[in-house]
């Protein structure tokens, strides 16, 4: 027997999946080069300080390995990912998978999407991931309360810096997060312009959402 609208509601809302939208006014060629070009995407993307790629694959996909310096530490893991861009609509996706062995990373192996969808309105830019906690058990526990809390707002912080570095010119270095301690007048990257759920209720999880080519996906 089929899954009923109701059990789908529950489902989608117990779903843990990170998701986070904006909407980008700028032509979707700027936006799919700050995104897919690795010495632009790490700039304005505070969840990454080095991305390397190392290999491409037959299928045309890209490996590659990713630094993200604490300070005190530098966590490193790897990852592939395939950028499609057909569609009569117009939509582009890019697919992600990473992994990292690093006893200090709060994030294990994980996949996610990248969609940007046209309209008349600016480039609806979102991301759908998910991934399984670091840390062990401990991690097990944080992940809900601190973890994945703090892992969306550093996401949608982030697409807000490639709204401003898209639409307005502003250079990702204008607007990491101690900028925002200083007084004056001065661009500010705002974590609170995104959504945090897809507009439109489909009874699909997020994941659901993701394109085929993260199927074949493995980092």
């Amino acid at each position: 027997m089929g899954e009923t609208r109701a059990g789908a509601d529950r489902r989608v809302a117990r779903d843990r999946a990170l998701y986070v939208e904006i909407v980008i006014d700028a032509p979707l060629e700027t936006i799919w080069s700050l995104t897919q070009t690795p010495e632009h995407h790490v700039r304005w993307d505070a969840r990454f300080s080095a991305i390397r790629p190392t290999r491409v694959r037959a299928d045309g996909s890209q490996e590659f390995r990713y630094e993200l310096d604490l300070g005190f530490h530098t966590i490193r893991g790897t990852g592939v990912s395939l950028g499609e861009r057909s569609s009569r609509s117009g939509e582009r996706t890019s697919a992600l998978a990473f992994d990292t062995a690093d006893r200090w990373s709060p994030l294990g192996a994980g996949r996610g999407y990248w969609r940007y969808i046209p309209t008349a309105h600016g480039v609806r830019f979102l991301t759908g991931y998910d991934y399984a906690p670091g840390w062990g058990r401990l991690g097990s526990l944080l992940d809900p309360l601190v973890t994945r809390r703090f892992v969306w707002w550093l996401t949608a912080r982030s697409f807000d810096r490639l709204r401003l570095w898209a639409e307005e010119g502003v250079p990702p270095e204008r607007t990491v997060w101690w900028r925002a301690l200083l007084p004056g007048r001065r661009p500010r990257a705002r974590a609170s312009r995104c959504l945090s759920r897809p507009p439109h209720r489909s009874g699909r999880a997020i994941m659901q959402n993701a394109p085929d080519a993260l199927s074949g996906l493995a980092a």
